[in-house]
């Protein structure tokens, strides 16, 4: 991600629904309603979408029948980055290698998740 471009961040919600719209890549309102994991009104889900509309998030394409559907315009990758530096800024300073050792350190992560960080590093390393 270059300095210009804007840090992507979602609410919970909204993540809920880009995960489904990544996932099947061109999705309706009643597509979400039906594939997301929680009761979540289709009221709710449209003002979702509008609230992602808005903030250029994703966009309408073709209507299927009556319904609009929409397109990710940001990849799941730039979310990501943008949500680990919003969260490295607010809680470490901007400090993201404060962030890994912290979470490192945690209770939250098993042997085999550190062993999976190795592996990653030692394989950053070699490029």
């Amino acid at each position: 991600m270059s300095r210009t471009e804007k840090l992507v961040e979602l609410t919970k919600c909204e993540a809920e629904v880009m995960d489904i719209v990544w996932d099947k890549a061109s999705v309706t309102v009643s597509d979400v309603v039906e594939a997301i994991d929680r009761d979540l009104a289709y009221t709710t889900v449209l003002t979702t979408m509008k609230i992602l509309e808005d903030k250029k998030i994703v966009r309408r394409g073709p209507k299927i029948g009556r319904a609009f559907t929409y397109i990710a315009m940001v990849s799941r990758e730039q979310v990501r980055e943008g949500m680990i530096k919003s969260l490295a800024n607010q809680l470490f300073g901007g400090s993201t290698r404060s962030l890994v050792l912290s979470l490192l350190q945690s209770n939250s992560v098993s042997a085999d998740d550190i062993a999976a960080v190795k592996q990653a590093a030692d394989q950053l390393g070699d490029s």
